[in-house]
């Protein structure tokens, strides 16, 4: 009797621990995903009321505070996380498009999760313009990676679509936008939708977006605008004129990100070689300056501006999506971890804003709308994604035709200037990886040679030295 019993608890067993392996180990990333998610925005919303509160006491303490946590925050990136710098999307991109095993642990590491959460903490406590959209999927994507450690057999593709439903997984949560986060991972991540990552994908998004909504409750990131039952006459061309702008503006943006040797001076990129903590210093004086000349509307994701004037109780200057683009090119230029999601879209609503004095016609909501949309899909050109985000965003579904033909408009203008900026910077994290040396030949002892063979020998041609197979490995690690 007990024999069978033992060999019906071995079975239980052994199928309890494959179907561990097989669901609990990813839902229970996912869970942590979506944790973490709402963690992370918590902690930027607390540094970004901490620098609040000692502007409004000192208005002209951002001059002090911005350059000195600037250089501390490139100095650590540096120094601890080099592969946490930027938004993160693009190391994502860089670890699912390569064909090697070791970007992953590179740019995907715990190490680089802990470096991208408490640095980007740093630098919104000085003020920076950035937003933690971006970073969500980089951490999302590294937690995710970092569970191949309890598979028995992890290999390239499990790694990939750990990495991969990670990456959506933690956008959705970011925003709480789960059908941005399918489409952002199509689009953008992988440019391709294969069925065996399909169910692995959506169940992560579904699971982190559960966390989320119990932790925070069903919201829109944006609230919720009302549009009438009928739409202006002008619609159609404000759509067009929108798009352009935001598009060519966009653009602008993209170019100036990927060609800094063609407008920034030469001293100052030297300075950038070789002192890159004293540029920063720089580049946070220059965002402090903008700052106080705006009011302090250029500090920070842009987030509370962007939903002021949605909602109507906010007033802007024309002059703000300029300003705000400078303190962002600034935010972006020395390397700090932080991401333009939410930059972009506050800009985008500056646009907007702009754009009302031409259509005064049409609801101020409505056009701030179509320009959040417009300037997206111009930085990004992920037109589907930047539609699909704004419209969850803000419950827009009257108006997915308009946000559709802005984005698909502005993603094309943009082009006309840069191509796509996170495909561009991947491409700085794709270099080779360095080989590993060559083992030593252990040395053979020479045996003197009898005379008449040595004569033999002289009378041959020299060996060629090019063959001797100590090439000099010449391949570089990534730009960072």
């Amino acid at each position: 009797m007990s024999q069978p019993f033992l060999s019906g608890s071995a079975a239980v067993i052994r199928r309890a621990k494959r179907l561990w392996r097989q669901y609990g180990i990813f839902w229970l990333g996912a869970i942590a995903v979506g944790l973490i998610a709402v963690l992370y925005a918590r902690l930027i919303d607390w540094g970004y009321d901490a620098f609040l509160g000692v502007r409004h006491r000192y208005a002209w303490a951002p001059l002090l505070i911005t350059p000195a946590i600037a250089a501390l925050a490139v100095w650590l990136t540096r120094k601890f996380f080099r592969g946490s710098e930027g938004s993160g999307i693009p190391q994502v991109i860089a670890t699912l498009h390569t064909r090697q095993r070791g970007y992953g642990t590179r740019l995907l590491s715990l190490r680089i999760l802990l470096g991208k959460i408490g640095v980007s903490f740093l630098a919104i406590l000085g003020g920076f313009t950035i937003g933690r959209e971006g970073p969500t999927v980089q951490v999302g994507a590294a937690l995710m990676f970092n569970l191949r450690r309890f598979y028995p057999r992890s290999n390239a593709q499990i790694e990939r679509q750990l990495a991969l439903a990670g990456a959506a997984a933690g956008l959705s949560a970011a925003f709480n936008t789960p059908l941005a986060g399918v489409v952002f991972a199509i689009e953008e991540l992988t440019r391709s939708f294969e069925a065996r990552t399909s169910g692995v994908l959506i169940t992560a998004i579904i699971i982190a977006g559960v966390v989320a909504l119990g932790l925070n409750g069903n919201y829109t990131y944006f609230g919720t605008i009302q549009i009438g039952a009928h739409f202006p006459d002008v619609l159609a061309v404000a759509v067009l004129i929108t798009a352009i702008v935001t598009g060519i503006a966009g653009g602008i943006f993209g170019w100036l990100l990927l060609n800094t040797a063609l407008w920034i001076p030469a001293p100052l990129r030297q300075l950038h070689g070789e002192r890159p903590v004293a540029f920063a210093a720089l580049c946070g004086f220059a965002i402090a300056v903008v700052g106080v000349i705006s009011g302090g509307t250029t500090f920070g994701s842009g987030y509370t501006e962007a939903r002021g004037l949605l909602e109507g109780h906010e007033q802007l200057s024309v002059f703000y999506p300029f300003l705000k683009m400078i303190a962002m090119v600034g935010s972006y230029l020395p390397g700090i971890p932080g991401g333009i999601f939410a930059p972009s879209l506050s800009i985008g609503a500056g646009f907007g804003n702009l754009l009302h004095m031409v259509f005064g016609s049409m609801q101020l909501p409505m056009l701030i709308a179509l320009a959040m949309v417009g300037y997206l899909a111009a930085v990004t050109q992920s037109p589907i994604t930047s539609f699909v985000i704004v419209m969850e965003m803000i419950d827009g579904h009257a108006l997915v035709i308009s946000l559709m033909a802005t984005a698909l408009i502005a993603s094309r203008v943009s082009r006309l200037f840069a191509p796509p900026l996170y495909e561009s910077l991947a491409g700085r994290y794709l270099a080779p990886l360095p080989q590993p040396a060559p083992a030593p030949v252990p040395e053979v002892p020479e045996v003197e040679a009898p005379e008449v063979e040595a004569a033999n020998v002289a009378d041959e041609p020299p060996a060629d030295d090019s063959a001797d197979g100590t090439a000099t490995d010449t391949s570089e690690s990534p730009r960072r």
